[in-house]
């Protein structure tokens, strides 16, 4: 067994039992969401998308079976640590990166708003010893989870910044400040405690810079990884048929049984391609869009499917079912393109 596979193995191990019991609870109180990340961060969980990227995808299947919240915000963490990595910045990464695998070093991430199109919603322009930061930042996740954060902004001749910036409300000598809103009232991964930023006249050092990409380059990334936030969706799918497969053993019916057998086929299937598809990497574009798309209407089915064996008692906001069925919904719009939105509603509407 090599060591990669021992941290998987250790990984879904703390997840079943710490994690499942107590999966519900996470979903609502921060302070349980806590510790269950420091139960990764114990584990040197925390940065096995820059240590072992291989490996990644399947630990983000796992977690996200078991724990929308905790799968939810650690990838933020773990999106820095692979920011980080990458870095020509020798002297920050090298501050950061080592202490990241066990959380000693907790760094979010706030760049989603450089997909978006028309007026950038941060924006950055040169400036002596570094850029100066004005704008939005619409989804942060993690406020009072995590230290710092690692922010997007555009410059005017369509580069963009990646810097390091602190997760609380902060005023600088120079004027500069950030302002975060009170946490989001989500649907699903409350616990999570998202935010959003108002910064005004940030004054980012150079030496906070983790580095400046090209024209286009969010959206040449999105593509490329187009696949990346499937493995949530997948989980969460899994995490649906545990419910029915539950249920099929407690209520002897054979249509449940048939569902899941049905079910279970057609995810297996949609598994072992997309993951062919992260090692072979010789999939179109297209043919990526549509396993995205796939993956995110079996998330949906397979969480409907739990709500509907579980009869009325799913209404229950604290029921499993409810949980995995709303984790599904957030899972749909996660890293979202107009491309994965245009793949996912052809395969709704699929004759």
């Amino acid at each position: 067994m090599t060591a990669t596979q021992t941290l998987i193995d250790v990984a879904e191990s703390y997840l079943r039992e710490t994690v499942v019991p107590q999966a519900n609870e996470i979903d609502r109180n921060p302070e349980a969401l806590r510790r269950v990340l420091h139960g990764l961060g114990d584990r040197s969980l925390l940065a096995l998308r820059s240590d072992h990227p291989a490996q990644f995808r399947r630990f983000q299947e796992i977690i996200s079976r078991y724990s929308g919240a905790l799968a939810f915000l650690q990838t933020q963490h773990q999106s820095a640590a692979a920011l980080f990595s990458k870095s020509p910045n020798n002297d920050l990464r090298n501050e950061y990166l080592p202490h990241m695998a066990t959380g000693d070093r907790l760094v979010g991430v706030g760049f989603s708003q450089l997909r978006r199109r028309g007026t950038p919603p941060m924006r950055a322009k040169p400036i002596a010893g570094g850029y100066q930061l004005d704008g939005f930042v619409p989804w942060v996740t993690g406020w009072n989870f995590f230290e710092e954060f690692a922010i997007g902004a555009m410059l005017s001749d369509g580069r963009s910044v990646f810097g390091i910036m602190p997760l609380v409300n902060s005023q600088q000598d120079r004027g500069g400040s950030i302002e975060f809103s009170s946490p989001m009232a989500m649907s699903a991964l409350t616990s999570t405690n998202t935010v959003t930023a108002e910064v005004r006249n940030w004054h980012l050092s150079e030496d906070r810079v983790l580095f400046v990409k090209p024209p286009h380059w969010m959206e040449t990334n999105s593509q490329t990884n187009v696949l990346h936030h499937s493995f949530f969706a997948l989980g969460c799918a899994r995490a649906g048929l545990d419910i029915v497969e539950r249920t099929a053993q407690t209520k002897s019916l054979p249509c449940i049984r048939s569902a899941w057998t049905k079910l279970d086929r057609e995810l297996t299937e949609c598994r072992d391609r997309i993951f062919d598809a992260e090692l072979e990497s010789i999939k179109s574009y297209d043919d990526r869009l549509k396993l995205r798309a796939w993956a995110i209407d079996l998330a949906g089915r397979c969480t409907y499917a739990a709500v509907s064996v579980s009869s009325g008692a799913a209404n229950a906001s604290t029921h499993p079912a409810q949980r995995v069925y709303r984790e599904a919904l957030v899972y749909a719009v996660t890293g979202q393109t107009s491309d994965v939105m245009a793949a996912t509603l052809d395969r709704l509407v699929r004759e």
